[in-house]
């Protein structure tokens, strides 16, 4: 599989014309993908069809549709519509999110997310073949039998998870097409894809089509220092603010004193002693930073480790020079 390189711009601040720029921008540069996220400002199906009015290369990518704010009916319709207008560049990125955004931002009861997750992506896979809903499809909920009355241009648009649990991971191989880890050490990538090869083999799939997919924190400056200490204290608020996951994974993979330190001083309300405190070592571990050539070379390390498109997280708060140096800097070789 090539190695494909693609960007991810912040969903908040999120500063639409700039976006549509830095879009052009990283199709003339060789970007493989564009992946815009969705939290609780716009809505991502409606930049991503503003994306591929401007565009015509550029791979369209959800980054990350959470599987309860919409149902699988209307995200149905929502991807096979934008593929329709982009002329087949949709990736559907899915995953669960969380019980705070889902129960009081979309007020929608968070039950079962794994299970809503699987079997959103077999309501989706009928819906673009054009086949009948039909009650086997879902236990949770009555479907009856509803076919899409429009021809998708695709029954097949890749659908990648993002997820940290082993079971949902495990799935992907099942019935995804690949895995979006965040802040997962690059040198333990082996695991998961080693729960997503049981998951295809298990369902009869082939194993070496599944795609790894991270998204990444890159910084390539000079500085290393200054680099590593730019997305320590986002590293802090994974720990500390984002429930057990990362906290669970970082212990996992031999941080665990770090780790337990970090969430300790943010519990405390001392967060900016929290992000101090994040190891070098962690931060060298789920994210590259230093000199421009270092963070090829480094980039290029990871893709040893099984990544096959590397999502870089575009800078966040600063001037749109900065970014598109940054696109410049981090253009596919």
């Amino acid at each position: 599989m090539a190695a494909r390189t693609g960007i991810v711009p912040f969903w908040k601040g999120y500063d639409r014309k700039a976006v549509l720029r830095f879009a052009q921008m990283a199709e003339d540069l060789g970007y493989d993908s564009i992946w815009v996220p969705e939290a609780w400002a716009y809505d991502q199906f409606s930049l991503l069809t503003e994306i591929a009015t401007v565009t015509k290369r550029l791979k369209l990518a959800t980054g990350i549709a959470n599987v309860f704010s919409r149902s699988p009916g209307l995200l149905a319709m929502a991807a096979a519509t934008l593929d329709e207008i982009s002329e087949g560049r949709v990736i559907l990125g899915l995953g669960t999110s969380g019980k705070n955004v889902v129960e009081n931002f979309h007020g929608v009861p968070y039950r079962k997310p794994l299970t809503r997750l699987r079997e959103t992506v077999a309501i989706l896979r009928t819906l673009w073949k054009g086949e009948r809903l039909s009650p086997e499809l879902s236990s949770l909920a009555e479907l009856r039998h509803f076919k899409l009355e429009m021809t998708p241009v695709r029954a097949d648009i890749p659908i990648l998870f993002a997820s940290l649990q082993e079971k949902a991971i495990t799935d992907i191989g099942c019935v995804a097409d690949g895995w979006i880890p965040t802040f997962w050490p690059y040198e333990h990538f082996e695991d998961g894809l080693a729960w997503m090869r049981a998951g295809a083999e298990e369902a009869g799939r082939d194993p070496d089509a599944l795609e790894l997919a991270p998204f990444m924190a890159v910084l390539p400056f000079d500085d290393v220092v200054a680099a590593r200490s730019l997305i320590k204290p986002l590293v802090s608020f994974y720990i500390g603010g984002m429930g057990t996951y990362y906290h669970a994974m970082f212990c996992r993979y031999g941080f665990q004193e770090n780790a337990d330190l970090v969430r300790e001083l943010y519990g405390a309300g001392d967060r900016k002693r929290a992000a101090v405190e994040v190891s070098d070592a962690l931060v060298d571990a789920i994210a590259i930073c230093g000199a421009p050539e270092h963070c090829h070379e480094q980039l290029a390390e990871w893709r040893r480790y099984g990544v096959g498109t590397a999502l870089l997280n575009l800078p966040t708060g600063v001037p749109p020079e900065m970014t598109e140096h940054f696109l410049q800097t981090m253009a596919p070789r």
